[in-house]
């Protein structure tokens, strides 16, 4: 393999950095202002280490190879390893920071010196150098490329919990040791924020381990959703490791669903109010919402100074929404205004793909809305089940009145029949059809509700649509079904077939009790106590009098055992009157 053809590492790259920007963008993360490959940088890395070893901090081997000279840096009056101290001299961390410049020979002056250039082997990827071809070392890619954008001066730096070192201490290193002059050493980063690693059954997610999974896949299998995600990420510390178990999925989907349900009935209450050019008088309970929106927003701000602490953020959202759930008597401006702030601050959080921060009146994010296809056919059949139960529960059924109401239906859904909207439109006839049925059988109530109640749990929930009720006159709200009445369908599911389980358990445990009873109940009392090993000596009734080593039984122990033969005496009586009457 020509080391000097580029065509087949570019080619292995350009595919891992499309699937990296696809996963990215299916992940709603911004993309970067500027971006750069190592493979268009690799002159000015060269002329990076070279400045290195003109400084004095790096020097070249025979081999071809360039390495970073800590000893020299330090006697310089530099700091080495700020990050993790402690782990200066770790020759395992190391090795696995060099990761296969490390395997080999090597010529360096000394162990916990690291490579700047490092010479490359035959068919290995190169490029030519001042030190003959090599390639660049991996830490001194990040300094070249951030130094060549930003300068000699980045505010913060990021990355995950495990690169602090010996990576970006290597990278602070070998960035002053560029940047820095004699009397004038340059600090090249002021912070860093490092992130906590994903684990998987308490270990690190690594390929090492075969513990890891990628964003594609978990994206593919549908338990979790770019949103769901993120969510995830935000109800944790950065700086924490997170271990995702089922009471974190069970937070995420209790988070997501609560805000599902507000910015749907928000977005309800905004379609139906009618433009108000003054806000409406305000009474107590909206006082006391819009002071805690109030307060939401200054301990937002607070919340984000403090080191980004986006879980108190979340909770302070959630917590804000649960008191509007609570309070009674809102007017629907206050609910609007609230849950635009909402928005605005899920949008911040990359919440929502389609979130646009200029549009001030935007509510909710996306995803809270049926498939189009399906709107001409789904609202109507609502309408038409919404009539249906007020009719049924209005006391006396007008059987006409409901089937006039089945008969206009198709008016409203003469939109053509498509194919992908013929599941929605099989559902609206066949309900239609229905009702009619039912009308003309002049059906009780109970039938028509019990329609009712089949369309919205089984036909419309296997199309993915749920129909939550509400107290009259306010119609059900058709939204799509999400994991939050999913879960709770299944927990409630669950507990059913675990009561009926645990009902029939009792049963047979009580059968087996009362079969067992009857059995005794054919015992004599005077011989109940005469097939037992324990006694020796029995009174004319049966009752022990001494114990099996011939011990006069205790007044206690009598005690006992007299209202033993009692009940035995009671039931065998019984069992004898039944065998007569038998």
């Amino acid at each position: 393999m020509d080391s000097n053809n580029h065509k087949i590492y570019l080619e292995l790259t350009q595919k891992f950095e499309r699937r990296f920007f696809e996963d990215m963008h299916a992940l709603n993360v911004l993309p970067p202002d500027e971006l750069t490959r190592v493979t268009e940088y690799v002159p000015r890395i060269v002329r990076f280490v070279e400045k290195i070893v003109a400084n004095g901090f790096g020097y070249a081997t025979p081999d071809g190879s360039v390495y970073f000279d800590i000893d020299s840096f330090e006697k310089a009056g530099h700091s080495y390893s700020r990050l993790e101290p402690w782990n200066k001299n770790d020759r395992a961390l190391q090795a696995d920071g060099e990761g296969s410049l490390s395997k080999g020979r090597s010529m360096k002056r000394s162990e916990n010196h690291f490579a700047l250039w490092k010479a490359s082997k035959p068919g290995e990827p190169a490029w030519p150098s001042p030190w003959g071809h090599g390639r660049p070392g991996w830490h001194i890619e990040c300094s070249a490329m951030a130094s060549g954008v930003i300068g000699k001066t980045i505010d913060i730096q990021s990355g995950g919990v495990d690169l602090r070192f010996p990576h970006h201490d290597n990278e602070l290193a070998q960035s002053e040791a560029y940047w820095s002059t004699p009397g004038c050493q340059v600090q090249w980063t002021n912070y860093f924020i490092h992130m906590g690693q994903l684990r998987i059954r308490g270990l690190k997610m690594s390929k090492s381990l075969k513990n890891y999974t990628t964003i594609r896949n978990v994206l593919s299998r549908k338990e979790w959703s770019a949103r769901s995600l993120r969510i995830c990420f935000l109800l944790m510390p950065w700086q924490d490791g997170i271990e995702v178990t089922d009471e974190l999925m069970k937070a995420v989907v209790s988070w997501e669903g609560k805000l599902n349900n507000f910015f749907l009935k928000s977005l309800d209450l905004w379609k139906h109010s009618s433009p108000k050019t003054t806000m409406p008088e305000l009474g107590i309970a909206d006082q006391q919402l819009l002071s805690s929106l109030d307060k939401a927003k200054a301990d937002v701000d607070t919340a984000l100074r403090d080191s980004f602490n986006t879980p108190a953020v979340m909770k302070i959202l959630s917590d804000l929404v649960t008191e509007s759930n609570s309070a009674k008597a809102l007017v629907d401006q206050t609910v609007i205004l609230l849950a635009r702030w909402v928005t605005r601050i899920v949008t911040i959080f990359g919440l929502d793909p389609e979130g646009d921060l200029n549009n001030l009146d935007r509510i909710g994010w996306s995803g809270l809305d049926i498939p189009a296809p399906a709107k001409p056919y789904i609202y109507p059949v609502s309408q038409l089940r919404d009539k249906v139960r007020t009719l049924a529960c209005s006391g006396s059924v007008d059987h006409i009145a409901i089937a006039k109401l089945a008969d206009e239906i198709t008016i409203a859904a003469s939109t053509p029949v498509v194919e992908s909207s013929k599941p929605y439109d099989q559902v609206l006839q066949q309900f239609r059809t229905n009702v009619k049925a039912l009308a003309a059988q002049q059906a009780p109530a109970k039938d028509l509700l019990a329609l009712c109640d089949q369309l919205r749990d089984v036909h419309l929930w296997n199309l993915g649509i749920y129909l939550e009720d509400r107290n009259n006159p306010q119609p059900a709200l058709v939204r799509p079904l999400d994991k939050l009445p999913i879960e709770t369908r299944t927990e409630r599911e669950s507990a059913s077939t675990a009561k009926a389980k645990a009902k029939l358990e009792q049963e047979a445990r009580e059968a087996k009790r009362e079969k067992e009873l009857r059995e005794r109940a054919k015992v004599d009392p005077l011989l109940m106590f005469r097939t037992s090993r324990e006694y020796s000596e029995w009174d004319e009734s049966g009752i022990p009098t001494l114990d099996a080593a011939g011990n006069v039984v205790t007044k206690n122990r009598r005690k006992k055992l007299v209202k033993e033969w009692e009940k035995q005496k009671k039931r065998h009586e019984e069992w004898l009157a039944m065998q007569q009457a038998a």
